[in-house]
């Protein structure tokens, strides 16, 4: 199994995120699901919610 030792550039907010998987194949997060689901609110669009508003305007 390949292992990698670099580290992926990350937004400045979320500099300090580190995320593992285990044996089992459970994420094993070092930081609070929320703030990052606070995080993704806020910067991404959600694209099914887009299109159902492209569906209501026809």
């Amino acid at each position: 199994m390949k292992t990698s030792t670099k580290k992926p550039r990350l937004h400045r907010e979320l500099a300090n995120i580190d995320i593992t998987i285990n044996m089992l194949g459970e994420i094993n997060p070092n930081f609070d699901i929320d703030k990052l689901n606070e995080f993704l609110n806020k910067n991404l669009d959600d694209k099914k919610l887009k299109k159902e508003k492209n569906l209501e305007t026809k």
